[in-house]
């Protein structure tokens, strides 16, 4: 089996129907589907019930969060390669797996690809990711893993992902890999997923608890790094300042444009 397509899931049925359609629409078909079901109970234990011959293996039942989800897929994953397609993202086109995969022998152990990304059905934004994975591209940014496509004797290698990580366990395996473990990479400039921005990292509310957590993984895995991302750390806090400043700069202005504009129509 050259891949394995593991989607978890939990109370998000529309967004599984989403998921699902685009993997099985692929023209290219060399692939098993795992899905891994938290315990919904929006209805999507009945979808995977009635689509059940779409999937390779799938189940619905308590778990301990999203990367005991992932972990659970792996284990049950038969691939060469690995993707993770949660539910509400989706392929890009029906092409994509074939643009990949088809007669493209890879010894690669990461394959990555870029991707645009959507909220509330609507794209605002594209992710165009480097050529190169490097620690300096990596200590802030990371590749999507709806598009990276990961060799599964990588995580027998270095493991699964750390459950005790809340929000960027895959950014920790990714940068272990790299940095750690020299894992061979390609870049195929290709756009392969259309990912939600919907989701928990996404959410605004929750960056400084992400930034304060991949602060504590560099200073546990690299920790030669520590002086410089502090120093980092304290530019980009100024910086942040600096912009929430003249936001609010700006935003007194333009409330002030506004009221200008509404007393010179009277």
């Amino acid at each position: 089996m050259k891949l394995s397509i593991i989607t978890i899931n939990y109370n998000d049925v529309e967004g599984l129907k989403n998921t699902v359609n685009s993997v099985i629409n692929q023209s290219w078909q060399e692939f098993e589907h795992i899905i891994i079901d938290g315990g919904s109970t929006d209805g999507s234990n009945d979808y995977i019930k009635e689509n059940a011959n779409y999937f390779s293996y799938a189940v619905s039942e308590a778990d301990k969060g999203i990367y005991n989800a992932m972990n659970k897929g792996i284990a049950q994953a038969c691939g060469e390669y690995l993707l993770m397609l949660n539910a509400g993202d989706v392929l890009h086109n029906v092409e994509v797996l074939k643009q990949v995969f088809e007669n493209k022998p890879y010894k690669e152990d990461l394959i990555y690809g870029d991707v645009d990304r959507e909220s509330k059905g609507v794209v605002f934004t594209e992710s165009i990711f480097p050529d190169k994975l490097s620690f300096g591209f990596l200590r802030y940014g990371m590749i999507s893993h709806q598009a990276v496509f990961i060799k599964k004797s990588l995580h027998e290698l270095i493991g699964l992902y750390d459950e005790t990580i809340k929000y960027g366990a895959d950014w920790h395996f990714i940068i272990l890999a790299v940095c750690k473990y020299n894992a061979s990479h390609i870049h195929l400039k290709i756009k392969m997923a259309l990912c939600s921005a919907d989701g928990l990292t996404c959410n605004t509310l929750h960056f400084e608890n992400m930034h304060r957590e991949r602060n504590d993984i560099l200073s546990m895995e690299f920790p030669a790094f520590v002086d410089d991302y502090l120093y980092f750390d304290e530019l980009e806090k100024r910086r942040f300042s600096n912009i929430k400043s003249r936001a609010i700069t700006n935003s007194k202005k333009s409330i002030k444009n506004i009221v200008k504009s509404i007393i010179r129509r009277k």
